[in-house]
């Protein structure tokens, strides 16, 4: 699935995943491949993203923390999440 990360400074991530676990206002959880549309707020915390590879831009880099090779995450304040037909959109601040 296609995951988009964006902040109201700039484009956080944009790439292909396999899976992406955020902090949701009712607990954390997990959208993976094919999974039903949603819409849903995001709290304080940490969306953890699964992917087979990485690429970020410089400027950005430093707002994620590498946990291996497969996985990174990105602390946040807040946000909004949207997944329809694969793509996982996430706007936080």
């Amino acid at each position: 699935m296609i995951l988009e990360i964006v902040s109201p400074e700039a484009k956080l991530f944009s790439g292909e995943v396999t899976a992406v676990t955020l902090p949701g206002v009712d607990g954390s959880f997990q959208i993976l491949n094919n999974h039903a549309p949603i819409v849903s707020i995001l709290e304080k915390g940490t969306v953890k993203i699964a992917a087979p590879k990485f690429s970020f831009s410089k400027d950005v880099a430093s707002k994620f923390k590498k946990v291996n090779d497969q996985i990174y995450t990105l602390a946040i304040t807040s946000g909004t999440i949207e997944m329809k037909d694969n793509k996982v959109i996430v706007l936080v601040d």
